[in-house]
């Protein structure tokens, strides 16, 4: 998402000269007045209007790239001010000032596919809707839940709601399409893209899931891959996602060495040989040998980082940081729950009505083989990539045709894909590095502005997770955003009519009346 206008009556914060709050405000009161009133550009902050939808790859085939007063009280005060600065962001909305001019290299990208049109549930003033929003926006023949759809509620879910509710699905910006290139420029450095032709679903999902094992060959081979797609249940419901990036580049070693110290140990180190090991040990090897022989083996950790694209330079703190440290802890179990063979395939071919002992077609086979042969990309599958890490040159299956045939529905893909997953994640979730990474870029151009790491949290997570699934269940009302975050609603279309805030302004009005009694 842009910054937003620059006049200067949003711009500036006010001090003493501007307003007639006068020395009423605790040091609290200030802060949440400071947020309400400075501009301090929250639509990048915000995921519902700033983070990009992944593009559509589902045709797409990826190959590897070689590479005041008394009645005026400060409640009172700060809740006319959070009024007045939401009529002076709505009016710069409406006139199209958030968005400045693109430039520079992500500007002469090419444009990314439009969106297919989302039927949207239209409102019946004399019967409420009274399913909850997993029936209405969730179900067949709707896409299923996506990590964007239990993330974005992390920043507001009333905000979340009325999106559903009045588009359908999160609107493509401008902020979106410019972020959208520079994830495309990104990925274009590891893979490249080639259309493929479908004929049935199951080529399509067929295809999705060969660009999963593409994806896993690709960071064993180059120690980074980009834009790799993820799916898995929640409270037993289809979810999927894209990660932006995994690579075996550990984002803050400190941190990560903490964390390890923290975990239980076992008597010996995990890289020392054991006796029994010893022994086994072929043609009497030391046991100095054996353990070096250990320490060769040992697996190397897997690490997730989101890319995030700002339009300034800045990074996002509190609970503007919060919706991304839960999308990348969401991927982290997703990723550890099907890299150890967690996730039902058949619920996923059962919500997506997909048969998953129907036969690829012929040309989506001969398609796939081809260009493959033709990138000079050859297919290493699992078992022959296990059997060449013990030989001194690798087995190589040079016909990716060959494979397809041998995996030629989505049963027998997804089991090889399971097996590619081990093969990448041996220790399943214990690989899975538990330092997580947001780097952020500049819409612009791409720059690198800074990153931010944190340590993965399984309990802060399933307490999000669970109560944002009561939302989704409509087990119960969507809520807004607490008094101290009342600065994120400066970036909501909705902040004129929403609920939350018209019941803000009249507690405030109720509290300087009773202020003004006493």
């Amino acid at each position: 998402m842009a910054s937003p206008a620059t006049s200067n009556d949003i711009e500036e914060p006010l001090n003493d000269d501007d307003t007639d709050y006068g020395s009423d405000f605790s040091p609290e009161e200030t802060v949440l007045v400071e947020k309400l009133l400075s501009g301090k550009h929250v639509e990048d902050d915000n995921p519902i209007v700033n983070d990009i939808e992944h593009h559509d790859t589902r045709q797409n085939l990826r190959l590897p790239r070689v590479f005041g007063r008394e009645e005026r009280s400060p409640l009172f005060q700060a809740a006319r001010a959070a009024e007045q600065v939401a009529e002076q962001i709505s009016k710069s909305v409406k006139s199209g000032e958030h968005y400045p001019d693109l430039r520079d290299q992500v500007r002469d990208s090419p444009e990314l596919g439009a969106e297919a049109p989302v039927e949207v549930v239209p409102a019946d003033p004399t019967a409420p809707d009274t399913r909850s929003p997993l029936e209405r926006f969730r179900t067949q023949p709707k896409k299923a839940l996506s990590v964007t759809d239990l993330v974005s509620p992390a920043w507001c879910e009333l905000q979340y709601w009325y999106t559903l509710t009045h588009h359908g699905r999160k609107r493509r910006t401008p902020a979106m399409k410019q972020g959208s290139k520079v994830h495309q420029v990104l990925e274009d450095q590891v893979h490249t893209t080639v259309h493929v032709r479908l004929e049935t679903k199951e080529d399509a999902w067929g295809l999705r899931i060969w660009n999963v094992i593409q994806g896993l060959k690709t960071l064993r081979e180059e120690g980074l891959t980009r834009e790799l797609e993820i799916w898995g249940t929640v409270d037993g419901l289809v979810v999927n996602g894209i990660i932006d990036e995994l690579s075996y580049t550990c984002p803050d070693a400190q941190m990560e060495e903490s964390l390890q110290k923290s975990e239980p140990r076992d008597e010996l180190p995990p890289d020392q040989a054991t006796i029994s090991e010893f022994f086994k040990a072929a043609g009497g090897t030391s046991l100095a040998e054996a353990t070096r022989t250990k320490r060769r083996a040992r697996t190397k950790k897997v690490y997730l980082c989101d890319v995030k694209t700002r339009g300034v330079r800045n990074l996002p703190s509190g609970p503007a940081f919060r919706p991304t440290k839960i999308q990348l802890m969401l991927y982290h179990r997703l990723l550890a729950a099907i890299a150890t063979n967690n996730v039902d395939f058949s619920v996923l071919t059962a919500r997506y009505q997909l048969d998953p002992v129907k036969t690829f077609s012929d040309s989506f086979l001969a398609q796939i083989g081809g260009l493959h042969e033709s990138s000079g990309q050859p297919f290493l599958d699992a078992e022959s990539e296990q059997e060449s890490s013990q030989e001194s040159e690798p087995n190589w299956s040079q016909d990716s045709l060959a494979t397809l045939l041998a995996h030629n529905n989505l049963s027998a893909i997804w089991s090889l894909m399971i097996t590619e997953f081990q093969l990448t994640l041996p220790d399943g979730a214990d690989t899975l590095g538990k330092v997580l990474k947001a780097e952020y870029r500049s819409r612009e151009d791409g720059e690198i502005l800074g990153s931010k790491t944190f340590a993965m949290d399984d309990v802060d997570l399933s307490t999000y997770i669970n109560h944002e699934m009561e939302w989704w269940k409509g087990e119960r009302q969507a809520e807004g955003v607490v008094v101290a975050e009342a600065f994120k609603c400066r970036s909501c279309e909705f902040a004129d009519n929403c609920e939350w805030r018209i019941k803000k302004v009249e507690e405030a009005k109720e509290k300087a009346r009773m202020t003004k009694k006493r």
